[in-house]
């Protein structure tokens, strides 16, 4: 009888406590990090592109977000929209010609108080020559483009 019972608290443990933190570790909701793992804060309130950290973290919109400290992290909180980069964070020059490039967070751009990333320093260059015009094709192309994964562009 004894082992019975222990056989069946070891199982309650396991669905209750071991299960969920498995299924939790493999969904991309929770292991997604927003912005390469870089304050989003930072940019606005520094001037500059900062890795965030593990103490100061928010979950928002099936990404998580770290911050340099509890300041800018209360700050997301406020007003996440204010300090999300544009497309998704995916590179801007690259969604203005149709496709979804990862952006390198340190190459990156406020423009009219919007975040905007971009693949590398020659593409930043380039987005650069016309970031009005670029800005323009984004925005017409993100709605088309948003749900689709990189690899269909």
């Amino acid at each position: 009888m004894k082992n019975v019972k222990r056989f069946l608290l070891a199982l309650l443990i396991f669905i209750f406590i071991v299960l969920p933190t498995l299924v939790s570790a493999d969904s991309p909701e929770y292991s997604t990090v927003g912005v390469g793992g870089y304050d989003p804060v930072a940019y606005f309130k520094e001037g500059k592109a900062m890795k965030g950290n593990g103490w100061h973290v928010v979950y928002h919109k099936g990404a998580t977000y770290v911050f340099v400290n509890k300041k800018n992290k209360k700050m997301f909180e406020t007003d996440p929209d204010k300090y999300l980069p544009a497309y998704g964070g995916y590179c801007g020059y690259g969604v203005a010609v149709g496709k979804k490039f990862v952006a390198d967070p340190e190459v990156w751009k406020i423009f009219k108080g919007i975040l905007y990333l971009n693949l590398d320093k020659d593409i930043q260059s380039k987005w650069a020559k016309d970031i009005p015009g670029y800005i323009k094709k984004a925005d017409a192309n993100w709605p088309k483009i948003m749900g689709k994964a990189p690899a269909e562009l």
